[in-house]
């Protein structure tokens, strides 16, 4: 039995299921390039050792130090494009990359952080606002008490958040 692909024939029959497709509109000059970029595209896949370098090798040089990038309590300037960000997340998600990925490549340490320390603070801040955090059974009058001393800080919005939350308790 003989298991060597021959691609000439492999990437031919693909060229004729693809044009033997109804949907398929096409000009009859547009075939030759078709088959070729299909001979190479099996070519490939057959050798893939010849195909590509390593992805994974590839040197990636931060856009700032990690030094600046940390600089702001406002913002985290990503080393990817040198932008500052409120949360890193997204921003990696369309680079494909997830935080341990990013992390990885630019050497940095696992407690780096994704999460300017100024939004975090507002984020923890509105959740305690809203009771999130207590323990069952912990009075919401003690969490209401600790939403005012908030709200005082932080301005009508948070104000608001605590009379909500009184008005929940009763």
């Amino acid at each position: 039995m003989n298991t060597e692909i021959n691609t000439v024939e492999l990437a031919t029959e693909l060229t004729i299921a693809w044009l033997s497709n109804p949907n398929t509109r096409t000009s009859a000059d547009d075939v030759p390039a078709f088959l070729q970029s299909m001979h190479a595209a099996v070519g490939k896949l057959a050798s893939p050792d010849a195909a590509e370098p390593d992805q994974g090798t590839q040197e990636h040089t931060p856009a700032v130090s990690v030094r600046k990038s940390l600089a702001s309590r406002d913002h985290i300037i990503s080393l990817i494009d040198g932008k500052p960000y409120r949360t890193l997340r997204r921003h990696l998600s369309t680079h494909g990359l997830t935080p341990d990925d990013y992390r990885q490549r630019y050497g940095l340490r696992p407690d780096y952080p994704m999460v300017a320390p100024s939004y975090s603070e507002s984020r923890s801040a509105m959740a305690k606002t809203i009771g999130l955090g207590r323990k069952a059974g912990q009075k919401v009058e003690r969490a209401a008490g600790d939403a005012a001393k908030t709200a005082r800080k932080g301005g009508k919005a948070a104000l608001q958040a605590a009379k909500d939350t009184l008005g929940s308790a009763e």
